[in-house]
Protein backbone atom coordinates (compact mmCIF):
# COMPACT_ATOMS: atom_id res chain seq x y z
CA UNK A 1 0.00 0.00 0.00
CA UNK A 2 1.13 3.32 -1.02
CA UNK A 3 2.30 5.97 1.88
CA UNK A 4 -0.26 8.36 0.11
CA UNK A 5 -2.65 10.75 2.10
CA UNK A 6 -6.77 9.86 0.89
CA UNK A 7 -7.66 13.75 1.14
CA UNK A 8 -4.54 15.59 -0.27
CA UNK A 9 -2.90 12.97 -1.91
CA UNK A 10 0.62 13.80 0.11
CA UNK A 11 2.94 11.66 -0.21
CA UNK A 12 6.76 10.74 0.32
CA UNK A 13 9.21 13.11 -1.27
CA UNK A 14 12.92 12.90 -2.37
CA UNK A 15 15.72 15.00 -3.36
CA UNK A 16 19.35 15.33 -1.80
CA UNK A 17 20.74 16.20 1.03
CA UNK A 18 23.42 18.92 1.06
CA UNK A 19 26.30 18.82 3.80
CA UNK A 20 28.67 22.03 4.19
CA UNK A 21 30.95 21.10 1.81
CA UNK A 22 28.04 20.56 -0.53
CA UNK A 23 28.20 16.95 -0.80
CA UNK A 24 25.09 15.55 -1.99
CA UNK A 25 23.24 12.67 -1.05
CA UNK A 26 19.89 11.22 -1.68
CA UNK A 27 17.06 10.93 0.99
CA UNK A 28 13.59 11.57 1.72
CA UNK A 29 10.76 13.23 3.23
CA UNK A 30 7.78 11.73 4.76
CA UNK A 31 4.75 13.18 5.79
CA UNK A 32 2.73 12.67 9.16
CA UNK A 33 0.40 9.57 7.92
CA UNK A 34 -1.77 8.11 10.52
CA UNK A 35 -3.41 5.15 9.78
CA UNK A 36 -7.17 5.55 10.71
CA UNK A 37 -10.78 4.47 10.39
CA UNK A 38 -12.85 6.89 7.64
CA UNK A 39 -15.93 6.71 6.71
CA UNK A 40 -15.88 6.21 2.71
CA UNK A 41 -19.05 6.51 0.83
CA UNK A 42 -20.69 5.71 3.68
CA UNK A 43 -18.68 2.44 5.14
CA UNK A 44 -15.67 2.70 7.21
CA UNK A 45 -12.18 1.43 6.55
CA UNK A 46 -8.69 2.13 7.24
CA UNK A 47 -6.88 4.57 5.53
CA UNK A 48 -3.92 6.37 5.32
CA UNK A 49 -4.58 10.71 6.59
CA UNK A 50 -1.54 13.39 7.22
CA UNK A 51 -2.03 15.10 10.59
CA UNK A 52 -2.66 18.19 8.41
CA UNK A 53 -5.95 16.84 7.50
CA UNK A 54 -7.31 15.59 10.63
CA UNK A 55 -6.31 18.39 12.57
CA UNK A 56 -8.75 20.81 9.61
CA UNK A 57 -11.80 17.71 9.90
CA UNK A 58 -11.33 16.95 6.34
CA UNK A 59 -12.69 13.63 7.25
CA UNK A 60 -15.15 11.84 8.90
CA UNK A 61 -14.11 9.32 11.10
CA UNK A 62 -15.58 6.48 11.71
CA UNK A 63 -16.00 4.87 15.31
Amino acid sequence: MARRCIVCDKHTQTGNQRSHAMNKTRRTWKPNLQKIKVLIKGSSRRAYVCTRCLKGNKIERAI
